[in-house]
Order: C-alpha cells, then sequence, then structure tokens
C-alpha cells in the first residue's frame, strides 16, 4: 500500500516532521534583506515567569489579624467587690434575726389537736431562710459578685428622675390617708384616682373624674359584698 508512512524499526524512511519554528525576535539592521523560515509567533502573555516573593516582603506574623481559633484574651484587674451589697446582707440578717426572736419569745405555746405543730415553727423556719440568703449573699458579694444593671425596652437609663411626677403621686396618696375616715373611701378614693391619673400626665378631667368615682364603687361594694370588709363611708353613710 501507499501513502502510509513506516516505522524506523520495519524498515523504511521515518516520517517528514515539520520544519521548528522559533519566536519571532526584534529585527536586527544587520540582517535586514534575509528572509526568516515559518511565520512570526506572537509572544504569549504571562509566559515570563517572576521571581518569587523575598522573604523580607512577607508579612510579618504580628501584622495578621487575630482569628477565631486565637481570640485575643485581655488580662485586667479583677473587679472590686461592691462594698454597698454588705448593706443588703445586713438587713437580711437582722430581718431573720427579729423573726427568729419574735418567734421564741412571743408567740406562745398553742398546741391543740388540730394543730400538734403550733405556730412556732413556720417564723422560725422563715428566719433562719433569710440568715441562709443574707451569708450565701455575702460569701458571693465578697467573691466579686454583681448585680445585673437594670434594662428597659423603652427606658433611657440616663435620664434624671422626675421629681415632679413622683411629688404628685405621694402628695394623692397622703391626702386620700388623711381623708378616708372624713370623707369616706368613694370620696377620697376618687381624689386618689383622679390625682394619680393627673400626676402621670392625663388631661381628660372630666373623662378622669368619671372614670374615678366609678372605680371607687367598685372597690367600695367589692370589700363589702365578695369580702365582707366595710370600707368607710365617711360623710355618704346611710346612703352606700
Amino acid at each position: 500500500m501507499t501513502g502510509r508512512t513506516t516505522r524506523p524499526d520495519r524498515g523504511g524512511d521515518p516520517p517528514s516532521r515539520p520544519p521548528a519554528v522559533q519566536a519571532s525576535a526584534p529585527p536586527d539592521p544587520d540582517q535586514a534583506g534575509v528572509e526568516t523560515s515559518g511565520p512570526a509567533i506572537p509572544a504569549q502573555a504571562g509566559a515570563e515567569r517572576t521571581p518569587d516573593q523575598p522573604e523580607a516582603a512577607r508579612p510579618a506574623t504580628g501584622d495578621l489579624p487575630p482569628t477565631v481559633a486565637d481570640p485575643a484574651v485581655e488580662y485586667g484587674p479583677a473587679p472590686k467587690p461592691d462594698r454597698a451589697q454588705y448593706g443588703v446582707c445586713a438587713f437580711l440578717a437582722l430581718v431573720g434575726g427579729l423573726v427568729i426572736l419574735d418567734a421564741t419569745t412571743r408567740i406562745g405555746h398553742a398546741v391543740n389537736s388540730a394543730d400538734p405543730i403550733g405556730p412556732k415553727p413556720v417564723p422560725i423556719l422563715l428566719g433562719v431562710l433569710l440568715l441562709i440568703v443574707a451569708a450565701v449573699y455575702g460569701v458571693d458579694v465578697a467573691r466579686g459578685g454583681t448585680g445585673e444593671p437594670e434594662a428597659g425596652e423603652d427606658v433611657d437609663l440616663s435620664s434624671p428622675i422626675d421629681w415632679r411626677t413622683v411629688l404628685l403621686l405621694i402628695g394623692a396618696f397622703l391626702v386620700n390617708a388623711v381623708l378616708i375616715d372624713r370623707l369616706g373611701w368613694v370620696i377620697s378614693g376618687t381624689l386618689l384616682f383622679w390625682g394619680s391619673a393627673y400626676a402621670l400626665g392625663n388631661r381628660h378631667y372630666v373623662r378622669n373624674l368619671l372614670i374615678a368615682v366609678a372605680l371607687s364603687l367598685i372597690t367600695f361594694y367589692t370589700f363589702a359584698i365578695g369580702l365582707g370588709v366595710n370600707l368607710p363611708a365617711g360623710v355618704l353613710q346611710g346612703i352606700l
């Protein structure tokens, strides 16, 4: 057969190879009239290899940002105990001691068949629990424990106290305490509810007055009928 190339080990001529193509080079003025064999191939981008980055140009280990696996640990002075909390501990201990003292000295031994335990164990138990809470709280304060600051959703803790509102509310309660026996609960309670609404910023005077009268009457009859407790009627005695 013709047209097939033969391998050199089986006899015959080796197949012809295309001529080697050389990369294009800048023209030489001495060889201006000489033709080069084969077309010129443009140089490919990125064919030249850049030298490796030197060791001095690499970022130092200290310049790298901290990772999650290696968090920065801050060491500061230990928190000082809040000494004002010791006053709360002392108050709890004092109340517990007074409850135990009152239970052991003033309460008698009223024991019968219906109540074999008597009235002493419950206040004594409460006093002991108060002493235990005071001791545990004192140890926690000594170890640096602090209470979490109070937070609110819509409350600005840095704002000053509205003393006007506080004083108005205190005045409404004092007026109720002074007039409840003379005028009766219905009138003094009405002043209490109306004054509290005014102190809190509500300026619907007539509507607040009607609501205050309704609340006073409801609470008066609720205590009298539902609980059997007669609130002072005052000047309205015989009418209510």
